[in-house]
């Protein structure tokens, strides 16, 4: 028999009961569409992850103290930024930053507990890429000289202020009278940390007034970002200053007390953290395609009984046992194929209406189309072929028999 009619005498076959065709390609439709989704959903929070990490400034690299070595938190200071600037070439800025435990800030309308202080030094913005929404930031010359001044991070003026103009008023930070000087331009969460929440003081205020009881010391800085020219220069910038801190240090430049990272390192350690979650999702998406070839197989043993006279019939008019095979085995490749292809559509379309109304960003991941599509083809055919052989196999004569 030629492929044509057996292709049509499947397809008639599918046609006999439609409700129930298509509910058997239902469990297609939604491990298709799942594998979609779900993937998509992991390469959104990804690239949001990275968004937002490249957001916090460009051609950054963060020099921080080394973890699980005793005293290194002691390591890194205000000095070590001030070398870096003078001696390391092929740098734009860098800025130290210190951040004491939470403080409570107080205006004359509300009291705030448990906002984080951020030290900094004049350079933050240009360094990190913020944007000065009101105001300015403070200069070098109010850092030297520790003056009494703040910069807001934008939802921590409304908090303190609501619609008011917060320029030139007082707060107090811990037990320090402040002059407010600017607000920064919104910046919202990145990695669960509200960067808008936060007061950003001179960093040698920190040292002076927040920074005298503490266990590390008052000139021990906890973080220094550096801005390279360009992102060709980043590679011997980060030797320039490995070597540096190692010489300051006293230490070998291959067992360091500090640790230097790019953005693009943290957004790896941040892809190593979720691919986890993505691999879940993968497998959940599989089972579902699974559960989905099996109720192919079901439905397939059940055509093949209620079948079986006219299987008889066919094999008796000249239908060879490999003609009535690949009819079975088409049919199952054909429910598969059409919920492969509506699983696609209904993936598609779930994951840009999901991204549009949803809060978490989504997006397509292009391997996944045909990954989902085969997959399908191959549970079509995995669990239609042995529904297959069983018709193949029944004997004319008992088949002619069946009631």
């Amino acid at each position: 028999m030629k492929l044509k009619k057996i292709l049509r005498s499947a397809w008639e076959g599918l046609m006999l009961n439609k409700v129930r065709s298509f509910l058997t390609t239902l469990g297609v439709i939604i491990g298709v569409a799942s594998v979609i989704i779900m993937l998509s959903v992991s390469a959104g929070t990804e690239a949001t992850i990275a968004e937002q990490i490249n957001a916090l400034g460009a051609n950054l690299i963060i020099v921080s103290p080394a973890r699980g070595i005793p005293g290194a938190s002691r390591t890194l200071l205000i000095d070590d930024a001030f070398a870096i600037q003078d001696q390391v070439i092929g740098i734009e800025g860098i800025s130290a930053e210190q951040a004491p435990a939470a403080q409570i800030v107080k205006s004359n309308i509300v009291t705030l507990d448990s906002i984080a202080i951020v030290g900094t030094t004049a350079e933050f913005p240009g360094v990190r890429d913020y944007t000065i929404g009101s105001g300015r930031y403070f200069d070098d010359s109010e850092d030297d000289r520790s003056a009494k001044v703040a910069v807001l991070g934008a939802g921590l003026a409304v908090d303190l202020f609501g619609n008011e103009d917060p320029l030139g008023q007082s707060i107090t930070v811990g037990s320090t009278k402040l002059t407010v000087i600017g607000v920064m331009e919104s910046k919202g969460m990145v990695s669960d940390v509200d960067y808008d929440g936060r007061v950003y003081l001179p960093i040698n205020l920190v040292f002076d007034k927040y920074m005298t009881t503490s266990p590390i010391g008052g000139d021990r800085v906890r973080t220094i970002y550096v801005k390279a020219e360009t992102p060709d220069q980043i590679p011997s910038v980060i030797t320039q200053i490995t070597a540096l801190l190692a010489e300051r240090h006293d230490v070998e430049a291959s067992k360091p007390d500090f640790t230097v990272q790019t953005q693009q390192d943290i957004i790896a350690t941040q892809e190593a953290t979720t691919s986890a979650f993505r691999d879940l999702l993968a497998w959940v998406a599989a089972v579902s395609l699974v559960v989905g070839g099996i109720g192919i197989m079901n439905i397939m043993l059940v055509s093949v009984t209620e079948r079986t006279r006219e299987i008889g019939l066919r094999q008796a008019l000249g239908a060879r046992p490999t003609d009535v095979l690949m009819q079975f085995l088409l049919e199952a490749i054909i429910l598969s194929l059409i919920g492969g292809v509506v699983g696609v559509v209904i993936g598609v379309g779930g994951s840009y209406l999901f991204g549009s109304l949803g809060t978490m960003n989504t997006a397509i991941v292009p391997a996944s189309i045909p990954l989902a599509f085969g997959a399908a083809a191959a549970i079509g055919i995995f669990f239609g072929y042995y529904p297959a052989t069983q018709a193949a196999k029944l004997d004319p004569i008992v088949a002619l028999r069946h009631e």
